[in-house]
C-alpha cells in the first residue's frame, strides 16, 4: 500500500487518488503547426526514469483536486507533494522540467 499525503486532505490510502501521468508537461503554444510526429511524442512520449520522478495525482476519492508529487520509482517513497503551481524540490533530479 502506497500513502499518499494529499495536500488538502493529508495522507490517503493509494485506492482514493487517479495517478494523472508525468508532470510538467507542456502543450505545444501552436498544435496546428506540428508535424505527426511531433504531435505523437507530445502525447505518448514520457519520461521513464530509475529514480526521482515528477508525477500527477488527483484525489478523486477525496477533495477531488490535482497535484503534483515527487516519487522515487525504484522505492516507491514519496519525496515531496506540491500543489500545481508550486514548485516542488528543484535541483533534486528527476522528470522533465520544473
Amino acid at each position: 500500500m502506497l500513502l499518499i499525503p494529499c495536500p488538502w486532505c493529508g495522507p490517503r490510502d493509494q485506492s482514493e487518488f487517479s495517478y494523472g501521468g508525468q508532470a510538467h508537461i507542456v502543450r505545444p503554444a501552436e498544435p496546428a503547426a506540428l508535424g505527426d510526429g511531433e504531435w505523437a511524442d507530445y502525447l505518448f512520449m514520457r519520461d521513464n526514469p530509475m529514480g526521482a520522478h515528477r508525477e500527477q495525482w488527483c484525489h478523486s476519492g477525496g477533495c477531488r483536486r490535482w497535484f503534483n508529487v515527487k516519487r522515487d520509482t525504484v522505492t516507491y517513497r514519496i519525496l515531496a507533494v506540491y500543489k500545481i503551481g508550486e514548485s516542488g524540490g528543484e535541483g533534486e533530479g528527476g522528470g522533465g522540467a520544473p
